[in-house]
């Protein structure tokens, strides 16, 4: 039996704003509907042919867990089809792609709605544990002078809160957060702030120069206005105004800024799959096709160098080479940490100490992010990597590329890559 092929037939994008800015107002449910419904309407699908609604979201609200099933319900999708959340932190968007042709694979559905949302906007605030503890007890009172009694314990630290999207930054094992993870990979692989800077400053400047490919990405928001374009992007962008940012992880000797990591973002990202005989069946014409996939593990440590195993994986699954590629997608995290990953894709000590036994080959740094990345656009954690394949096959198309591979590393230790064939 021959094993499915998943096509991507449209792909669709909220803009990606900056946290707390344009799109705060709404939640990743409300992001992640008015993608998939603008998909269904884009592509005139008829709703009953979808089998599952599969989305990515790394901070769930608590109001609305399973959020792919209320996406699913709030676009206007059957209630007989089911839908599941998935959640590989800033893979999620992308596994919800693989994992959809997982079930192609095994029998379980033809035509998927997948994607990713997240709204870093709302991420919660908690209290203490003892904190909670205190609270507790003033719940379980039976009178007013036991609430009063429980009252008195409570100090004014209980009332501070616990940010939940620190808390989500800051990886449980090696107990370093993100932006520390960067940092150490700049001093691993001798990546300077100059380096850094440089790289943030193309990020903007190629997203600039790009913005009419990004924008028919995008299904414009009506909210309290109306939102069509990306609001992270800098096309003033330069070394000097990047140069005077501090640094933020480690303000005595690091090399890490505000200015040369990604954006804290809200955007959600919706793409209609489907295997390729259904595609063919009702007529679609595909972006493009999910040729190969991996995901592997690393060091939490160095989470940053988690693409280059991955893409080593996924390339070596399709039977496909590094210099074959016509357009390599690396997701931002930080400059310092795809600065790393290129290096340690083409230097032999540098692969080695990455876990590869030889480098995949040079990369090309012009065909690395054409449209800028992470920096300038922003990483809504749970939307990225569906994002990524939705940019990589529209450059594809608009350029008359054949393939691309894309990859994200992956807080807690993990790489992710797929390789995508235009159609």
């Amino acid at each position: 039996m021959k094993t499915p092929s998943l096509v991507v037939v449209s792909a669709v994008r909220t803009p990606f704003s900056r946290a707390g800015s344009d799109l705060a107002h709404l939640d990743a449910v409300e992001l992640g509907r008015h993608a998939v419904s603008a998909l269904l309407t884009r592509t005139g699908i008829d709703p009953m042919l979808v089998d599952e609604t599969i989305f990515g979201c790394v901070g769930q609200p608590p109001e609305a867990m399973n959020i792919a099933r209320v996406i699913a319900l709030r676009a206007g999708l059957p209630e007989a089809k089911p839908a599941m959340t998935v959640h590989r932190n800033c893979a999620s968007g992308l596994e919800a792609i693989t994992l959809a042709h997982a079930k192609m694979c095994a029998g379980q559905g033809e035509v998927f709605v997948v994607g990713g949302t997240e709204s870093m906007s709302n991420m919660p605030l908690y209290f203490s544990r003892p904190a909670v503890a205190k609270f507790s007890a003033m719940g379980r009172a039976r009178d007013l002078a036991g609430r009063a009694k429980a009252a008195l314990d409570f100090r004014p630290a209980d009332f501070a809160p616990v940010v939940g999207l620190q808390l989500g930054l800051t990886d449980p094992v090696s107990s370093l957060n993100m932006g520390q993870t960067a940092e150490v990979l700049a001093r691993e692989f001798n990546i300077s702030r100059e380096a850094q800077d440089a790289f943030a400053m193309r990020s903007h400047l190629r997203a600039t120069q790009a913005h009419h490919l990004l924008n028919q990405e995008i299904a414009p928001v009506l909210g309290r206005h109306v939102v069509s374009a990306d609001n992270g992007v800098r096309a003033d962008s330069n070394l000097e105004k990047l140069g005077r940012l501090k640094t933020i992880f480690e303000p005595a000797t690091g090399t890490v800024t505000a200015g040369n990591s990604s954006q804290l973002t809200d955007g959600a990202v919706a793409l209609l799959v489907a295997t390729e005989e259904a595609a063919a069946a009702h007529n679609w014409k595909p972006l493009g096709r999910l040729v190969s996939y991996a995901a592997t593990g690393c060091d939490p440590a160095r989470m940053g160098l988690g693409p280059v195993r991955a893409m080593d994986a996924a390339l070596h699954r399709g039977g496909w080479r590094l210099d074959e590629m016509d357009v390599v997608e690396i997701n931002e995290a930080f400059a310092a940490q795809v600065l790393a990953v290129m290096k340690c894709i083409a230097d032999p000590a540098c692969a080695r100490r990455s876990g590869l036994e030889a480098p995949l080959g040079e990369l090309d740094p012009a065909r690395v992010n054409v449209c800028g990345g992470a920096i300038a656009l922003g990483h809504p954690v749970g939307a990225s990597g569906a994002r990524l394949v939705q940019t990589a096959l529209n450059q594809l198309q608009s350029s008359d590329g054949k393939r691309a591979i894309v990859s994200l590393c992956v807080g807690g230790g993990q790489g992710m890559a797929a390789c995508l064939e235009a159609l």
